[in-house]
């Protein structure tokens, strides 16, 4: 019978070099979410503007969709974050390219730390009427967006370039759930 590792040391010796089944799909499923919401972004500032306005709002559906889509990201990070911490996924201490994995990692921990602010951010916008909330939401979007850029030309570099097979990890699970 397997035990799940509790100490910061146990789960060091515990981790993989890849991601479970559940990991991906959590990390497909956010991405998509993120991309729809992202598309959903104008129509929700319209409604907020409308309503800090107190003008009418003719169509709030997409406002409620990108809140529903934004809690569920919330949810979603916050369980992907629970999964990480105790399923770590650990590089290749001998790894020529350490500088890559360093650079990934901080990439991978901002992605959490923005994923989960960004709807705590949209929620204080929507539900205190905050300009202020709302736009450091739209900012840290923003910096998402990039982080999102960076993230595709990594996988890409070390798939065509490097040649590493690293995007596989997101592809296939390298066991459990």
């Amino acid at each position: 019978m397997t035990t799940t590792p509790t100490s910061p040391t146990e789960r060091a010796a515990h981790a993989r070099h890849g991601y479970s089944s559940t990991q991906i799909a959590v990390h497909w499923l956010v991405a998509a979410l993120v991309i729809v919401n992202w598309l959903l972004g104008d129509g929700m500032s319209d409604v907020f503007r409308a309503v800090e306005e107190g003008q009418a709002v003719n169509n709030i559906g997409p406002a409620y969709i990108h809140i529903a889509i934004g809690v569920t990201v919330l949810l979603l990070m916050l369980f992907r974050l629970m999964a990480r911490i105790r399923r770590p996924v650990q590089t290749d201490p001998d790894d020529p390219h350490r500088i890559l994995a360093v650079l990934g990692a901080i990439n991978h921990w901002a992605f959490y730390a923005l994923l989960i602010l960004i709807p705590v951010g949209g929620a204080i916008a929507w539900f205190g009427r905050s300009e202020e909330a709302g736009d450091l939401h739209e900012l840290l979007v923003n910096v998402t967006l990039v982080l999102v850029l960076i993230h595709v030309a990594a996988a890409l570099f070390h798939q065509f370039v490097l040649r590493d097979g690293l995007i596989r990890r997101m592809l296939r699970p390298t066991g459990g759930t």
